[in-house]
């Protein structure tokens, strides 16, 4: 068995600088804000890794951030190139927050990484977290990526036996509308050379 994802992710960090350019998502970051609609707010980040780029993007624009990773050795990461990000060492799983506590949700490369069976758990707690209003934005995986419509398993990455999860297009959007969330777009993009689903969704105003 491949060794527990944590570790993993602590291994990660150990080469982090070697690959930080590896993927650019300022043509999503961009866009995502915009349309927000909020010049300040309060942004949550589950599996923040290094606090690149995402939690960086808004705290430069005068967010309060906050970062969740279950991988001590991304958040010391976090600590140099995210200071002001307030960082949490927690499974997404299993933290918690007061709800509509949040103006923006994001989860990049690491929802896929979660059971698809708790996807369902995981997209209720997007719309209890989020004000009114608020937006996540997530990657999750495909067929493009695992070669399945449906997927648990192990994939390579960077050299590892990573563990993903997804299910078809057609059911995450309809988990999403279940947990009272908007889907806004669901986007193949090939970034770094790989290519996942980019999600926006909306807990509605009323």
């Amino acid at each position: 068995m491949p060794p527990p994802l944590r570790d993993i992710y602590d291994s990660f960090a150990e080469t982090y600088e070697a690959n930080r350019g590896l993927f650019d998502m300022s043509e999503i970051l961009a866009p995502f804000f915009a349309g927000l609609g909020v010049p300040k707010g309060r942004l949550l980040d589950l599996g923040c890794g290094a606090g690149e780029p995402f939690p960086r993007f808004f705290l430069d624009r005068g967010w309060e951030v906050y970062g969740v990773d279950f991988s001590k050795k991304m958040l010391h990461l976090a600590a140099q190139y995210a200071p002001e990000m307030h960082t949490i060492c927690a499974d997404m799983l299993e933290v918690a927050f007061d709800p509509a506590h949040f103006d923006a949700l994001t989860c990049i490369y690491s929802l896929f990484h979660v059971p698809r069976a708790r996807h369902p758990e995981l997209f209720a707690k997007f719309h209890r977290w989020l004000r009114p209003g608020g937006k996540a934005l997530f990657t999750y995986a495909a067929k493009e990526y695992t070669g399945e419509d449906e997927f648990e398993g192990f994939r390579e990455f960077m050299g590892q036996n990573l563990f993903y999860s997804h299910t078809s297009p057609a059911k995450l959007r309809a988990a999403i509308e279940r947990a009272g969330l908007r889907v806004e777009s669901i986007a193949l993009r090939e970034i770094g050379g790989e290519s996942f689903l980019w999600v926006t969704a909306e807990r509605p105003r009323a």
